[in-house]
């Protein structure tokens, strides 16, 4: 019980304080939609940290995931039925933002379950969590404000821009590469192959997704490659 008030409490004192700064920031300074956006994105992936480092034990970590997920779902869906609301949050369609979070916390359930609980390797949560987000988010800043050269392949998403792609692959490589060196037991260029391997599928996989689902297609693609490498050429 004790682990469970401490990781819960870890996990509320993270997003409590980050949401509502954002949500002032949003009111106050007027921040731009896509900026707005991403930061929010931002302060989503963040939220691994605590479910990560504020547990002992990984199956209490993923219940109380599943268990906020509960809660959070039905005040979102309360909350979106508001114009105001969905306009402040800048959603692209009705209830993008609930489902967006209904999907980001169920990834956190499955990547804890599979790298923590069967592999008992909580990092390589983070490795393939932000092979996605943080390329993700570089990929639609760059690419609304540069991607000039749209992507027409047969099973791409038209929209995105082969500048958005390079900026997702090239901050892909640098966030796994980063978590697995923090992570050890892997030398630099074993690193270093694994991390472009993840960040050249996933940004692949991001390129073929639509509806928001690559929150779920794209962490997976990158355990898919991530935890066979690190089990062939690390420990």
């Amino acid at each position: 019980m004790q682990e469970l008030l401490h990781g819960a409490a870890s996990v509320c004192l993270y997003i409590l304080p980050a949401a509502a700064v954002m949500l002032t920031a949003r009111w106050l300074l007027k921040i731009p939609d896509e900026l707005f956006r991403k930061i929010l994105h931002f302060i989503l992936l963040g939220i691994y940290i605590p479910f990560l480092f504020a547990f002992e034990t990984w199956w209490i970590s993923a219940a109380f995931a599943a268990a906020l997920m509960l809660v959070i779902y039905p005040c979102l869906a309360l909350a979106g039925r508001l114009p105001a609301f969905s306009s402040f949050v800048n959603e692209r369609k009705t209830g993008e933002f609930k489902n967006s979070m209904v999907l980001a916390l169920s990834m956190i359930v499955i990547s804890i379950c599979i790298c923590w609980g069967w592999l008992g390797d909580r990092w390589l949560v983070l490795a393939a969590v932000y092979a996605w987000g943080v390329g993700d988010a570089f990929a639609a800043l760059v690419g609304k404000r540069f991607g000039k050269h749209k992507i027409h392949l047969r099973f791409a998403d038209h929209h995105k821009s082969v500048e958005g792609s390079a900026a997702m692959f090239l901050c892909s490589v640098a966030s796994v590469f980063t978590v697995l060196l923090l992570r050890g037991g892997l030398g630099t260029g074993s690193a270093l192959l694994i991390a472009t391997t993840a960040a050249a599928v996933t940004t692949a996989v991001e390129l073929c997704t639509t509806g928001g689902y690559d929150t779920v297609t794209c962490p997976t693609a990158a355990m898919l490659v991530i935890l066979p490498l690190v089990q062939l050429l690390g420990r």
